[in-house]
């Protein structure tokens, strides 16, 4: 085991990776620091939000490295949970850009939350810390 883990990227296999990134970008507000090629089409970026960073790879690229991801499926059961904050200007302002799926509600442990979905299926789940 590692004495410690210092930083956890995901890193996503998306069918279309300007797509997405617009997505990233336009919709949630993250900027691109870097893509590979330089210009669309793309096969690779990063995206970040503060101190939250996200990979996106075209699927070839990441069949290559990791051959087992050819007979998945794209978005799965990983959720992104993701902390936020002014939890319902979010919600507010991302509502009617994204297909909620599951609306803003409080949550018995302390949280706010509302998730969406992206362009390939991932769930996103925003979430801040309420007062109980």
């Amino acid at each position: 085991m590692p004495s410690q883990i210092t930083k956890l990227t995901p890193n996503l296999i998306v069918s279309d990776v300007d797509r997405t990134v617009a997505f990233y970008r336009d919709v949630l507000g993250f900027t691109t620091q870097m893509t590979v090629p330089d210009a669309p089409p793309l096969v690779f970026a990063i995206m970040t939000n503060g101190p939250v960073e996200v990979f996106l790879n075209a699927p070839e690229a990441a069949y290559a490295e990791y051959p087992a991801f050819r007979t998945m499926t794209l978005g799965g059961t990983l959720t992104l949970f993701v902390e936020v904050t002014e939890i319902e200007e979010a919600y507010a302002r991302l509502a009617p850009l994204v297909r909620v799926v599951m609306p803003l509600e409080k949550k018995w442990y302390g949280m706010t939350e509302f998730a969406f979905l992206d362009p390939d299926g991932y769930i996103i789940t925003f979430a801040q810390r309420t007062a109980p």
